[in-house]
């Protein structure tokens, strides 16, 4: 079976993106795991072209609507974003003696063949925002998952999702391009 990836053809267009670790494993338990990925974030902003429009990090996998400036393809910024948090996560789990962890890793059997450590899972599960209806369902969807997963009681109280940025006006953790 194919991994679900970026198709060539829709490169260009927002996508609602879902990157969770391998096995499921809640992986992001406290802040620093966090600022790896808006570090990595912001780097795929400024330097690869990337377009973020919505976000939500959860202990185990994010959701992103992002989108490649012209010029930019959305398939090789989605790569190099797990390549560039995979290695800090992985150094992160080791400075927190997280061995349980490191050794479900080092032994999934989810992971690329050849690969020793795998973070990431292989697939995004990439789906083209192709209407403003589907848009909407998705933002709903990214605002709503903390709040279903019983993390904080409404979307804006989770202090790592762009809710925050519409209904508290708040851009502290990252800010976000316009539609």
């Amino acid at each position: 079976m194919p991994t679900p990836r970026v198709n060539k053809e829709n490169e260009s267009f927002p996508h609602f993106v879902t990157i969770t670790t391998i096995e499921w494993l809640d992986i992001f338990t406290k802040k620093e795991y966090f600022e790896i990925m808006i570090d990595c974030l912001k780097y795929c902003r400024d330097k690869l072209g990337l377009l973020l429009y919505e976000y939500v990090f959860m202990t185990n996998h994010i959701h992103l609507i992002i989108q490649s400036k012209e010029g930019y393809k959305l398939s090789q910024i989605i790569s190099s974003f797990k390549q560039f948090t995979s290695k800090r996560i992985l150094d992160e789990l080791e400075k927190d003696h997280r061995k349980y962890i490191l050794k479900i890793i080092e032994n999934s059997f989810s992971k690329k063949e050849g690969t020793q450590i795998q973070i990431w899972q292989r697939e995004n599960y990439p789906e083209v925002l192709e209407t403003e209806k589907f848009m909407d369902q998705k933002i709903d969807y990214i605002y709503n998952n903390p709040v279903k997963k019983g993390y904080v009681e409404k979307p804006e109280d989770w202090t790592y999702s762009s809710a925050r940025n519409k209904f508290l006006d708040d851009n502290s953790v990252i800010t976000l391009d316009d539609f």
